[in-house]
């Protein structure tokens, strides 16, 4: 299986849309978006995405019910502000990361095989115990100037981050 994992699209269209593109490409099975769509406007970008989308709130996201009803249409889901999910026993832990002794607690606890979250804008991927943590960085490009996304091969806990800038 393969999951791809945004974050921090912040209405930046163009890439998005790019990342859709991308994502479709590489065939990936699911898609987890860690947060900070911004406004409603954002989702027909995502219309065209193939993939099932899971995404969870972050900290810019202020019109949420009206975000979750217009992903809902597409028939992608936004679930609050954390989601864990089993995949054939995958356990994902999504949340944006806007609280970091949380986040440091759900990576900490053990109990994830993966933990995706962005809010930094900075790629991170790193491993804590058997736990994979990733944070694909910033689609939107806006603070480091490079739009990036994660792929993940489930099976071997592979990562790789794809530029799109």
């Amino acid at each position: 299986m393969r999951i791809g994992i945004i974050s921090d699209t912040h209405d930046r269209l163009p890439l998005i849309v790019k990342a859709v593109e991308k994502l479709n490409s590489e065939k990936v099975d699911l898609v987890l978006h860690c947060g900070d769509y911004c406004a409603p406007f954002v989702v027909s970008s995502f219309k065209n995405l193939n993939p099932k989308m899971i995404g969870v709130y972050g900290n810019n996201d202020a019109e949420k019910e009206l975000l979750r009803k217009a992903f809902l249409e597409f028939g992608k889901e936004i679930k609050g502000s954390f989601v864990k999910l089993n995949i054939n026993g995958f356990k994902i832990a999504l949340l944006h990361g806007e609280n970091k002794d949380l986040l440091d607690a759900i990576i900490e606890c053990g109990l994830f095989d993966l933990v995706a979250y962005g809010h930094t804008h900075k790629i991170d991927t790193s491993e804590v115990g058997k736990t994979l943590v990733v944070n694909p960085g910033e689609v939107c490009g806006y603070l480091t100037g490079e739009s990036s996304l994660a792929l993940i091969e489930v099976e071997n806990k592979k990562v790789n981050i794809v530029k799109l800038t």
